[in-house]
């Protein structure tokens, strides 16, 4: 058996482990962050005298090159001998100036590098993900203007509890998207924080200027502890695990409205009448909607396997750690996607307001009103709720809902009841009397409107 495995592999062993470590069909996206922290370091190493100012000079109009033939040369990065883009980078330009570009890596190595074009790129995409959820957001406040006094019930154990305005409705995801962006703003801190210098994991004997170059490249301060830069990945854990959360509240949504839009509902419209495929596939919208409750499980997955990685991983520089890149990029593209994805559809929906308030004013939403109504006058919490517990199954019993029953039939039940309840029990009134912040109450959700549009106006300039 060792004879046949030997006699397979004869010739081919070299090639298959190069190729197992390889990470470059991947990280090529990195290239703008490896090419501009490369930059960096050449000037720092121009400033601490390790390279003369024609070095310095000769090494950054290479990169220079590279870049612009990147940007208009498809098939540049067609590159079967890279291991990685920090290596592609390197052969192009000593191709490009020869041996003087062998000295941009003095005192630098790749683990710093790595680190430093990671945090570089990611940092730009949390900015990404934040815009694109911001878009959201304000697509989520104009589909409740437009439909801004519309009724709908909302749900307590999937069963009708009270009704609620439509634009409350979309005020409450407006709510946990602006939380899921003061995550990604606490991530993007810490990420934002530059590991070059840290060496192979012990420093560098070089007198670069670790505070210069962060300040070129924009972060915000330098990693304190060379071992922790290079050796530690939670930046990377915390975003994608700040993506999860984000990830489940557009699941949520989705969801919300995949069943709204369903024949058993036919709460709202997602047909964007302008799209002839509309017509010939109505439900292609619920199908993109299905995906982002399945990619939401990838995101997950993505998560998992980072702590998996990391747990337990004896401290110090290990080979593992290249793993975290391919699911930070898919988190990222994911992530990204999903949120387009679901704000096109909000940007298409319509509320069947009609078959809203009728669902809304049905099946004793309002029997909390009545519990309200008789508290107010004095009648124990315990024995109201009694009260109007039998007054609802009174109502069953008659088909009919409490509104619709005479004032002699819920006297039967209680005398304090008098002819201002068919009042406190009305649609409108039930919405009103919400009137506390954050309650649902046409007031106050006027006004919660017209925050989030100056809160989003404010941060657009």
């Amino acid at each position: 058996m060792i004879t046949e495995v030997k006699k397979y592999y004869d010739g081919k062993s070299e090639e298959v482990i190069a190729e197992f470590g390889k990470s470059f069909y991947f990280d090529r996206r990195l290239f703008f962050a490896d090419v501009r922290v490369s930059l960096a370091y050449c000037d720092a190493l121009f400033q601490a005298g390790v390279l003369t100012r024609l070095e310095s000079e000769r090494i950054k109009n290479g990169l220079q090159a590279i870049v612009k033939r990147a940007e208009f040369d498809k098939n540049y990065f067609e590159e079967p001998a890279a291991d990685n883009i920090h290596s592609f980078v390197e052969t192009r330009l000593l191709q490009l100036i020869g041996e003087t570009g062998g000295k941009l890596n003095v005192g630098r190595s790749r683990n710093e590098q790595t680190a430093t074009a990671l945090r570089l790129w990611l940092r730009e995409e949390i900015g990404e993900i934040s815009k694109h959820t911001r878009d959201l957001q304000t697509a989520l406040i104009n589909a409740g203007e437009r439909q801004k006094e519309a009724v709908l019930p909302a749900y307590a154990n999937q069963q009708k509890a009270q009704p609620i305005l439509w634009a409350h409705w979309c005020l409450a995801y407006f709510e946990m998207f602006a939380r899921d962006r003061e995550r990604l703003d606490e991530v993007w801190r810490r990420t934002n924080v530059l590991p070059l210098g840290a060496g192979v994991l012990a420093g560098t004997s070089f007198e670069i200027d670790r505070e210069e170059i962060a300040r070129e490249l924009s972060f915000e301060g330098v990693a304190a502890n060379s071992l922790d830069a290079v050796a530690d990945a939670d930046f990377a854990i915390e975003t994608v695990g700040a993506c999860c959360l984000l990830m489940i509240h557009l699941s949520r949504l989705a969801e919300d409205l995949i069943l709204y839009n369903s024949a058993e509902f036919d709460f709202i419209k997602l047909t964007d009448s302008s799209s002839i495929d509309s017509f010939l596939r109505p439900n292609k919208n619920l199908e993109i909607l299905e995906l982002i409750r399945g990619k939401t499980s990838r995101v997950f997955g993505h998560q998992t396997a980072l702590l998996s990685m990391m747990k337990s991983l004896p401290l110090g520089v290990h080979k593992d750690l290249q793993e975290i890149q391919e699911t930070v990029f898919d988190t990222i593209d994911t992530v990204n996607s999903c949120l387009k994805i679901v704000q096109i559809n909000l940007e298409n929906i319509r509320l069947n307001e009609a078959k809203t308030k009728d669902a809304a004013a049905k099946q004793y939403l309002n029997a909390s009103e009545l519990t309200d109504y008789l508290v107010q006058r004095e009648i124990p919490s315990k024995i109201a709720q009694e009260a109007v517990g039998k007054i609802i199954l009174y109502a069953v019993s008659k088909n009919k809902n409490l509104d619709e029953l005479s004032l002699e039939e819920m006297r039967g039940f209680s005398e304090i009841i008098d002819e201002d309840i068919f009042h406190a029990l009305s649609l409108e009134q039930t919405l009103a009397s919400k009137n506390q912040i954050g309650g649902t109450a046409p007031e106050r959700v006027f006004e919660a409107l017209e925050s989030a549009k100056v809160s989003l106006e404010m941060e657009e300039n």
